[in-house]
């Protein structure tokens, strides 16, 4: 999918992170790469590239492919620090991204995770199965109003976080989503976020 030029906005010189891997839900993605250019954001799709210079991604339904060539492993807090946002997408991607060879160290995606939630500064969006990603990190939503996919309903309160049952939830700096569906109403509220907080 080639990236949509920007225009000015009310997020304007924003640069906002979108977790990618196989499995993608093509819609959603393709929602989030139009939507938050037209406030003026920059999109960066990131994966574990695995020493390659870039993948090429195919989507759940069509099979549509998305190349990306950003790093997820090269964001230090440094990096992470230049993103308003890091969004957690749907469908299989935070499955595939938790992953990790070694059992006692986190896998690479959930560590940057870890990061961004100790950066309050950084709005961090979980939309539908995104919440995987943070499994084997439960503190950082213990106690936190949440949502998920009706299939994980389990799995965040055995987390410790609290269930809310509504198509988008904020608390605080962490916007979560019921499903790939609502991509809609989850960018226009982490817009709704970013612009409040003037990040």
């Amino acid at each position: 999918m080639p990236e949509t030029p920007a225009r000015d906005g009310v997020l304007t010189g924003r640069k906002i992170a979108v977790l990618t891997e196989s499995d993608f839900y093509e819609p959603e993605i393709a929602y989030y790469q139009r939507r938050f250019a037209e406030e003026g954001a920059r999109v960066d799709f990131l994966t574990r590239l695995w020493g390659n210079a870039s993948i090429t991604f195919t989507g759940h339904e069509y099979r549509a492919p998305l190349t990306v060539s950003r790093s997820l492993e090269d964001l230090d807090d440094l990096r992470l620090r230049e993103y308003s946002a890091l969004i957690v997408p749907s469908g299989m991607v935070a499955d595939r991204l938790r992953y990790t060879e070694d059992i006692e160290r986190l896998a690479p995606a959930t560590d940057l995770l870890r990061r961004a939630f100790s950066r309050s500064g950084v709005v961090k969006g979980i939309i539908c199965h995104g919440m995987w990603l943070a499994s084997s990190i439960p503190y950082v939503v213990r106690g936190r109003k949440v949502v998920c996919h009706s299939n994980l309903i389990g799995d965040v309160r055995n987390m410790g976080a609290n269930y809310v049952d509504q198509d988008v939830v904020v608390d605080g700096d962490l916007v979560t989503a019921r499903t790939g569906d609502h991509c809609h109403l989850f960018a226009r509220t982490i817009i709704d976020e970013l612009v409040l907080r003037g990040a």
